[in-house]
């Protein structure tokens, strides 16, 4: 292992992470950004890795509280040596599982809100190399998206939103995965590593019992035609 404590840049917290395991990326911000918090609200962050999500969420918006679950037990030892340092263990709560038990660690409709990056990759797709961190976190081996979304929907309150990253090419599955679970999604957004070139992201916000009609917010550029991060991205990134 080789720990780096890095200052996240959001309510002075600082992050644990394993540099030689997996270290979070522009799409971890953009989702605990796209959550759009609120204070008195409970959150849950599945498949919360070393609690990034959850700590920018946190630094962003102060909800009352969040609970990340994580398969990976190096990860959640991160994720709860990182609340320890910024003294959040009162409000920031790791457990080990997979979201398969997630009736173990949650109660039903007891969350305001959900965030999850979930793998990217469909199991059985790409070469597996080694079961490591990354590739754990990259690639969906021990439950689907589907898996995710049902957890989702039994953690979240009526009205609760289930807010996650994704892939544009599985955007038509993560439709149809919410609208299984009950969950209609209600606001996406495309995230474009530069002008002028197709997204690489997209930001998907749904609601559980929530009517038919999908917003599609402005598309986000990463980088602007000079090569240097765009003002949204800077102003998302709370650097101006």
């Amino acid at each position: 292992m080789a720990i780096r404590a890095d200052d996240i840049g959001f309510g002075g917290l600082t992050l644990l992470q394993d540099t030689d395991a997996f270290s979070y990326g522009v799409d971890a911000v953009l989702l605990a950004d796209y959550c759009r918090a609120s204070q008195g609200e409970r959150l849950l962050d599945l498949g919360s890795g070393n609690g990034a999500v959850a700590f920018i969420a946190f630094g962003k918006f102060a909800p009352d509280s969040i609970l990340g679950i994580e398969v990976q037990e190096a990860m959640v030892k991160l994720a709860r040596e990182s609340a320890k340092l910024n003294r959040l263990e009162d409000r920031l709560h790791f457990v080990q599982g997979d979201v398969l038990e997630i009736r173990e660690f949650a109660e039903a409709a007891s969350f305001d809100a959900v965030t999850c990056n979930p793998p990217y990759a469909e199991a059985g797709r790409g070469i597996v190399s080694e079961q490591s961190a990354a590739y754990l976190a990259r690639h969906e081996t021990t439950a689907s998206l589907l898996d995710f979304t049902k957890a989702a929907a039994y953690a979240l309150k009526s009205g609760g939103r289930f807010v996650l990253v994704h892939r544009p090419s599985r955007l038509p599955d993560v439709f149809e995965c919410c609208r299984r679970c009950g969950l209609e999604p209600k606001r996406m957004r495309f995230v474009l590593p530069r002008p002028g070139v197709a997204p690489n992201i997209v930001l998907v916000s749904a609601v559980k019992g929530g009517g038919k009609e999908l917003t599609v917010d402005p598309a986000l550029c990463v980088r602007g035609e000079d090569g240097a991060y765009s003002e949204e991205l800077q102003k998302i990134y709370e650097r101006i």
